[in-house]
């Protein structure tokens, strides 16, 4: 896990840019792409860049003006790991998620895009290694839910490497990448720790696997 020396909540900043994204999450350890072209968000991007790199990943609460949408209390921060521009002035970018954090009020920020003040404390054990964590897990009933969830919504994946990946790196993963909602998204995100996500995440499965199978040609490959 890249925690960039980060090792305890106080040494987060207390002030972060937040990028609102419905639908997209971030989890601590985990990887999380995007193509910034919006002004307001290359201007976030140039700014993280020229500073601790640091961006945080929310969604919004449904309340508020469309302009300006309220936010859940709960986003993830990530650093900026990987970067590049496009010849038409996009960026790519990636996030590495480093720790949760709660909203305290967003500020006033001359700056195009929005910026809160956020409190790590809650969420510190984020900032360490999840690698020892889900040793006990098994996989064969869990893999079976995922088979049949993928086969409902006609999806693929290559399980090679599902069979392959360290737990927590699996469940992580599974949680940022399946097209669950936002609200499912959010509760995935709040869940106390990796065997609470793992927790959550069974359950939308099993609800999802209730239905019958979608009438696909052929999986498509999970993006």
């Amino acid at each position: 896990m890249v925690t960039a020396g980060y090792r305890k909540a106080r040494d987060l900043p207390g002030v972060i840019p937040v990028f609102p994204l419905d639908g997209a999450l971030l989890l601590p350890s985990g990887l999380l792409p995007l193509q910034i072209f919006e002004p307001r968000y290359l201007n976030m991007v140039d700014d993280a860049m020229a500073g601790d790199r640091l961006i945080g990943m929310i969604q919004t609460s449904g309340e508020g003006h469309r302009s300006r949408p309220g936010l859940v209390q709960i986003g993830c921060a990530g650093r900026i790991t990987s970067y590049s521009e496009t010849g038409d002035g996009k960026y790519l970018i990636a996030l590495t998620g480093l720790c949760r954090f709660q909203v305290i009020e967003e500020i006033a920020a001359p700056t195009p895009y929005r910026q809160v003040r956020a409190d790590f404390a809650r969420f510190e054990a984020d900032l360490q290694s999840e690698d020892d964590e889900g040793e006990e897990f098994e996989r064969t009933p869990f893999l079976d839910l995922l088979r049949r969830y993928l086969d409902n919504r006609g999806l693929g994946v290559e399980w090679d490497v599902v069979n392959a990946a360290p737990a927590p790196a699996l469940i992580n993963s599974l949680c940022m990448a399946l097209p669950f909602g936002p609200q499912e998204k959010q509760a995935l995100l709040e869940a106390p720790d990796l065997e609470g996500r793992r927790a959550v995440l069974t359950t939308l499965l099993e609800i999802d696997g209730a239905w019958p199978p979608a009438d696909d040609d052929e999986p498509r490959p999970l993006q």
